[in-house]
């Protein structure tokens, strides 16, 4: 398989496991061709051609790929966030003898960085399959959105992807793609696991070796708002969907009948609001729930042949 066969291969495999309905992620495929279409040929140059055929902003070919459409994907080096200290290391470690096809990172960068929030909208799908009507999810999530883009548009965006344009390294992202399946994965454990308890959701994220293995480095999963004997009631995961949801979608759940979150992190104006109205939290942890997702992602790879071992925040394991 060729490089750039294996990063759609991941795009195609996180489509497979989006939360939003089939028609939902088509519409978002349909509305970027429509918009290209639109445009003078003068400025189709300046178009991301890529949402063509990929719906998640946040997920980019930052560099190589020409050469990643020619050449053989045998083995990578995936982590959370790459630097150009990670992209180094990566050339650091080709001197010394290792194979390294492609560098990939999870958080967006690059390309991938300033459009992320588009991704965002999908929450609405998710809050109102739980219960928040679709006009109130959405009609939060639109300011959340802005906020996040302005937060997003001073960062030096394109500064790992210069140094992998240095080294020669094809360096591309998968984000969306490999939080919804974290997000599947978590929302059937809890329909299999059925927790009552809070301490039994601890109980069932620590059966996973990402969570195993980040409790060994301090960083287990945590009963944040509640306690270990508080009765969970409607349990929902919140793994993808680009970042966190504005402090008042909380509430909203807690009026839907929600009674547990089982999120990767959450500000602490976010926890107020959940404690103000009894709303549970577990956090999962941050580098495991992205790290279960990564590996999701991985096992498909293997399938294939490709290696993948990990860095910075990721640790590798397989499923198969």
């Amino acid at each position: 398989m060729k490089i750039y066969d294996a990063y759609r291969l991941a795009i195609e495999t996180g489509m497979k496991h989006d939360p939003r309905p089939k028609e939902e992620v088509d519409l978002v495929l349909s509305n970027a061709k429509k918009a290209y279409d639109a445009l003078p040929e003068e400025k189709k140059e300046f178009f991301d051609t890529e949402s063509l055929w990929n719906p998640y902003y946040d997920c980019r070919f930052s560099w190589g790929e020409d050469i990643a459409k020619d050449a053989e994907a045998e083995r990578f080096m995936w982590g959370v966030d790459i630097t150009p200290g990670e992209l180094l290391l990566a050339d650091r470690l080709k001197e010394k003898g290792q194979r390294i096809d492609a560098v990939v990172a999870h958080h967006p960068t690059g390309k991938s960085r300033n459009p992320f929030p588009k991704v965002m909208s999908m929450q609405a799908d998710i809050f109102y399959d739980c219960g928040v009507p679709i006009n109130v999810a959405e009609g939060l999530m639109g300011p959340r959105m802005d906020e996040v883009l302005y937060n997003v548009m001073g960062s030096n965006y394109n500064q790992a992807s210069d140094t992998a344009r240095l080294l020669n390294i094809p360096f591309f992202n998968i984000h969306s793609a490999a939080d919804n399946m974290v997000q599947e994965f978590l929302e059937n454990k809890v329909e299999e696991k059925c927790p009552r308890r809070l301490e039994d959701i601890v109980d069932m994220l620590m059966e996973e070796p990402e969570y195993r293995q980040a409790a060994r480095l301090n960083d287990p999963p945590r009963i944040i708002v509640g306690r270990k004997d508080s009765r969970c009631g409607k349990v929902i995961a919140k793994m993808t969907g680009g970042t966190s949801a504005p402090d008042s979608m909380y509430e909203e759940l807690q009026k839907a009948g929600v009674g547990t979150v089982i999120a990767m992190h959450m500000p602490k104006s976010s926890v107020d609001v959940c404690r103000k109205c009894n709303l549970n939290v577990v956090i999962s942890g941050h580098m495991a729930s992205d790290s279960l997702g990564i590996n999701l992602i991985c096992d498909e790879w293997e399938k294939h042949g490709i290696e993948v071992f990990g860095v910075a925040g990721f640790t590798r394991f397989s499923r198969n």
